[in-house]
């Protein structure tokens, strides 16, 4: 059973593993962390808060046709422009699906930069850099992925960013000066991207990751096309979520994130690309109602939960690994599943429920837990000139 109201576990949950997630529905969730309002009155920031855009030959030529340097928000701590000989750790963030960036370094949202001035004040938290690149697509997002229709998000966040913040930053530039964490599909993306390359992170924070355990594909309505099916290219989904975010920010009432068929199409660039077949350059998990099991696989392939098994050296490697999500998210069940496996195995970790549902106390979590748990986990060590 979980241990709520932030407690570490301590016992293995007494359960048996079962792929149970419904693999195309809900579990990919709008993470747009409130509605649209008037932004807040500036805050006067005593650090730096930089938005670039950061090339990375990891997505170039993906088949989507989207952009291989994406926004990258960029946050630097009060100190870093007067300590000019001071190397600071980095702490990689991952955003959720139908999120951006700015859902978390822009003048609405989370601010995470106002929450990081306020522990850094307060002296919880040690002064960090903190990154957030935009993997928001035609579909929603990335899924931090490797994918020659989505591009290879893998290696742009573990290569080709940390290369551009090493070269451009005063970082502390080594694995032990670098954390990785993220929310909903970037707590996935923490996991997933966690799991092959311990030799860039030495710390991972996963909340509430969703799409841990797609091992069931359910199929539709019998004889019927999904709504996926019915796509016939990328500009009209990208046209579609132009005019429902006009709808919204015009005070109607726009289709839901993720509400229609780009969760289905999200995951299928990332998940199973076909460059044989276009426009899409994917293949779909049903056909007219029915599954397609040579699809489902490379689903279930993609589930942290399947892939946990070849990666346990990776995961034993890490300094720190901590989960959370909240007692009334729907997917603390599959969250318990793969905490249940780390527990199996013997890999160290820590992982706490608490009173909340799936984006309700995000911000919450980043100030009290977070972002101390990096500061706790990282090394602060300047190199020796």
């Amino acid at each position: 059973m979980a241990l709520s109201r932030s407690r570490a576990l301590q016992v293995p949950f007494l359960f048996a593993v079962a792929f149970t997630l419904v693999a195309f529905s809900g579990d990919v969730r709008g993470q747009a962390p409130q509605a649209a309002g008037a932004a807040a009155p500036p805050v006067a920031l005593k650090g730096k808060l930089e938005r670039v855009k950061v090339f990375g030959a990891s997505l170039k030529g993906n088949l989507m046709g989207e952009s291989d340097s994406p926004e990258v928000s960029i946050y630097l701590p009060p100190s870093y422009a007067t300590d000019r000989t001071r190397r600071y750790p980095v702490v990689y963030l991952l955003h959720g699906y139908t999120g951006t960036d700015l859902g978390y370094f822009g003048p609405t949202g989370r601010q995470l930069h106002v929450i990081a001035e306020r522990v850094f004040a307060a002296g919880t938290a040690r002064e960090m850099i903190l990154v957030m690149p935009n993997c928001m697509n035609a579909y929603g997002g990335c899924m931090y992925s490797n994918s020659v229709t989505a591009g290879d998000w893998e290696g742009y966040v573990a290569d080709d960013l940390v290369a551009y913040m090493d070269k451009n930053y005063r970082t502390i530039a080594n694995r032990d000066g670098r954390g990785l964490g993220g929310h909903s599909m970037g707590g996935y993306g923490t996991l997933r991207i966690g799991m092959k390359r311990p030799d860039v992170f030495s710390s991972l924070y996963a909340l509430s990751s969703c799409c841990l355990n797609e091992g069931t594909v359910r199929p539709g309505r019998s004889g019927q096309p999904s709504a996926a099916e019915l796509v016939k290219s990328i500009d009209e989904i990208r046209a579609a979520r132009a005019a429902a975010a006009a709808a919204a920010a015009a005070g109607g009432r726009g289709r839901g994130a993720g509400g229609g068929p780009e969760g289905t199409l999200a995951r299928a660039a990332a998940w199973a690309p076909n460059p044989a077949n276009p426009p899409l350059y994917l293949d779909l998990p049903t056909k007219s109602g029915e599954v397609v099991p040579a699809v489902a696989v490379k689903y279930a392939a993609n589930s942290p939960v399947a892939m946990l098994d070849q990666y346990v050296p990776n995961l034993k490697k890490y300094k720190a690994i901590a989960l959370d999500i909240g007692l009334q998210d729907n997917l603390i069940t599959s969250n318990k599943v793969l905490v249940e496996a780390m527990t199996r195995y013997g890999i160290a970790h820590t992982f706490e429920t608490y009173e909340g549902d799936h984006s309700s106390k995000v911000a919450q979590r980043m100030e009290e837990k977070v972002l101390p748990f990096f500061s706790q986990k990282l090394s602060f060590d300047q190199p020796r000139r």
